[in-house]
């Protein structure tokens, strides 16, 4: 059974859905015999190389709050990343294009080392005081994922390496109906949105099991925290008009 799923490293609830599929995938009877392929959603595809600026005065800029509101808008998030013993920092970090990352994930997945690069990803840029933005910090993340750090620094010098797979990433989702993630696809017969408590990845991935040979794809789970394609991060998806994160 294969599980895709659609993300964005700039995503703090994708970092927190990960933890809890994981959770929810570990005690599922036939875990080995899940294959887990990470998919490319860029929640701010418009900036350019190079322009970041830190977290907090994107939130304050976008939501029009002041920076303490803003901050308190972090540390929500900070709370639900720890409680799945996730490390946050809620303030100091940077915001800027992913397509890089989604270019370096796509070698990663080519080389089978994915999801370790992702991991290592979503830590140095919610838990460590590395910027994800800089491509040095980008080829050192690599290297500890396992991949040739030759390479890596390759395919981060041409723009033009992977970003079709990317793109086709993205237009899959779309195709799929995905505007939010993270987006979870199981066996492409069911669909769930948003970082879900690990018991609805548990009982999803039991279902999809069973249903092996059921045609469609059938929504999973009620509303849960996601960052949409205009790049607004949710606490709640039912309260997001008034509580982006």
């Amino acid at each position: 059974m294969r599980v895709e799923i659609w993300s964005d490293i700039a995503c703090p609830w994708c970092y927190v859905g990960k933890a809890r599929f994981e959770k929810g995938l570990a005690g599922f009877a036939h875990r080995d015999d899940v294959e887990v392929v990470h998919r490319s959603f860029e929640l701010d595809p418009g900036r350019a190389k190079g322009d970041t600026e830190l977290v907090i005065d994107m939130l304050a800029q976008k939501y029009g709050r002041s920076p303490e509101q803003a901050r308190g808008m972090e540390a929500s998030v900070a709370a639900n990343a720890q409680a799945e013993g996730l490390g946050y920092r809620a303030d100091g970090r940077d915001h800027g294009s992913t397509f890089d990352i989604h270019r370096l994930l796509h070698l990663a997945k080519a080389r089978g080392r994915q999801d370790e690069l992702l991991t290592r990803v979503y830590r140095a840029n919610f838990a460590e005081e590395r910027s994800v933005f800089d491509d040095a910090v980008l080829a050192d993340l690599a290297v500890e994922a396992g991949l040739d750090a030759d390479e890596a620094r390759a395919v981060l010098a041409d723009p033009g390496a992977y970003a079709d797979g990317v793109r086709a990433d993205e237009r899959e989702a779309a195709e799929l109906g995905a505007d939010a993630v993270p987006f979870f696809v199981l066996d492409r017969r069911y669909g769930i949105s948003g970082g879900q408590p690990a018991e609805v990845f548990a009982q999803a991935l039991e279902q999809a099991w069973k249903d092996r040979e059921a045609p469609g794809l059938t929504p999973v789970g009620g509303d849960a925290a996601a960052c949409d394609a205009d790049g607004a991060c949710d606490v709640d998806r039912s309260e997001a008009s008034d509580q982006p994160v």
